[in-house]
């Protein structure tokens, strides 16, 4: 590293997948393989061998194949899922922001969370979680990546609403990128136990319009499946 590059961040980091060979995977693969499923949005697809590996693994069992889309903001975990699936054209890979920076929580905010709801962030140090959110923010400053991506990719693939959206990418965007999904057929959060979806879980679970499929407190940091009731 020369003196004029930026620390590498914990971003740039391959990581093992998550969700992998487990019920939300399982799950994740039944619903791309339902009929009328077509647009696909993945949102924290990492090096494309968890929730990624579903998504196509469902696809490839659905009479008309859908799209996948698939957004991940680490320029080095985006290297290797569009490397891992550049032979299949309908996963589509996106190196943006789901959403940009102006939509992030504040440091109010996520302590004020922390302190007052009985979620797994509680059992984290409070500058602990404040660096996660320093590093998400110096993060897309550093790669030019503070961009609307949710709104691209649907705008660009001409999109209006997506069937199924996974929930699943920075700790501090889940709410932010509810409102940008809302209306899909099927949304799937997982870490529902955590700042990241706890809220949107729970706005889901009271809503009307929407009806709960699945979930699980217990794997890993809980995850459910909500579809749209009408």
């Amino acid at each position: 590293m020369t003196d004029d590059q930026p620390p590498e961040s914990g971003l740039d980091r391959l990581i093992p997948p998550e969700i992998k060979n487990d019920i939300f995977y399982r799950d994740i693969a039944r619903i791309a393989a339902t009929p009328g499923v077509r647009q696909v949005l993945e949102i924290g697809a990492s090096s494309g061998d968890g929730s990624t590996e579903a998504w196509v693994e469902g696809a490839l069992q659905n009479a008309v194949r859908p799209t996948i889309h698939c957004i991940e903001v680490s320029v080095t975990r985006f290297a290797a899922l569009a490397e891992r699936w550049k032979d299949h054209d309908f996963v589509r890979c996106y190196n943006v922001s789901s959403v940009p920076l102006e939509s992030f929580p504040s440091d109010d905010e996520v302590l004020r969370f922390r302190s007052q709801t009985r979620s797994k962030l509680r059992n984290v140090r409070p500058d602990k979680v404040l660096g996660w959110l320093k590093q998400d923010r110096d993060y897309l400053v550093q790669h030019g990546l503070s961009r609307p991506g949710i709104r691209e990719i649907r705008s660009a693939a001409g999109v209006d609403l997506f069937d199924a959206v996974l929930i699943d990418g920075s700790e501090f965007t889940g709410k932010a990128e509810l409102e940008e999904t809302y209306g899909a057929r099927f949304l799937l959060l997982d870490d529902i136990r955590s700042f990241k979806n706890w809220e949107t879980y729970h706005r889901l679970k009271d809503d009307p319009a929407y009806r709960l499929v699945t979930q699980s407190r217990w794997t890993r940091n809980g995850f459910a499946i909500f579809e749209r009731a009408s």
